[in-house]
Order: structure tokens, then sequence, then C-alpha cells
């Protein structure tokens, strides 16, 4: 799995702390933590143009993941600061792909390719996008 290159596209930061209800036994992050760290900055990355999940609830409209690949290249720690990253590398009528990476200092942890889906809350139908969300990728 190759992550998409991230350079030509806006990238969103959400710095994140390593405490120890993200990790193992052995204090190393356990996978599925990495996820939770991109749902945040993908959450994040909404509210920065205005949106939270509740206000587009609020207006019957549902963010789901649709695919994932994700790539696991090292272990983050417990106490480690990573800087988690979302940059919308794609967009269709009804779909977003965000490329997002996990890094440590210079080291990048972990690499995804997460498609999400916009989906109307009552029928579970896709819908497309806000107006304000619509052609974002193009734009950034």
């Amino acid at each position: 799995m190759s992550c998409q290159d991230t350079h030509q596209h806006h990238t969103f930061t959400l710095p994140v702390r390593v405490y120890i209800e993200d990790t193992d036994a052995g204090g190393i992050v356990y996978y599925v933590n990495y996820l939770k760290f991109m749902e945040r900055a993908r959450s994040e990355w909404l509210r920065e143009r205005g949106f939270t999940q509740a206000s587009l609830l609020a207006e019957q409209i549902q963010l789901v993941v649709y695919r994932l690949d994700c790539h696991y290249a090292r272990p983050a720690r417990l106490d480690d600061a990573l800087a988690v990253t979302a940059s919308v590398v794609a967009q269709s009528r009804c779909r977003m792909t965000f490329a997002q990476e996990v890094w440590h200092d210079d080291t990048q942890l972990c690499c995804a390719n997460v498609e999400i889906a916009c989906l109307d809350a009552r029928r579970m139908r896709p819908r497309a996008w806000p107006e304000a969300l619509a052609g974002i990728a193009q734009a950034t």
C-alpha cells in the first residue's frame, strides 16, 4: 500500500499526545487508536471549515468511512507527541478521500487513505456534499 502524496494539497495537522489508555501492556499504541487519532483530525479539519459533526447531524447529514487503506510502519509509544495530518486528495459528488499520516518528530509512523461518504441520515443513502464542502478538493 502506498499512501497518497499530500505535498500538492493543504494539510491540516492536529497535535496528539499518547496517553496510557492509547497503549497496550507494552506501552505501544494499540493499532486501532491510530484510526481514532485520524478521525479526530478529520473532525477538526471540518471544524476549521465551520462544521461540527453535531451541526451536520442537525441537517440530517452523516459522514461515514466508506473505505480505508492503512499502513503501519513504526510504533508510537507512551507520552510521544504526535502530529496527525489530514489532506483532501479527491472528491466526488458524495465522497471525499483524505490522505492521512501520523508522525513522531520526523518519522512517519502510519499513513492511510480514508474515503468518506456523505449520507442522508434519515434514509442512510448517499447525498451530495453541503455547498460549503462541495469542490473542496479542487480548492485545496
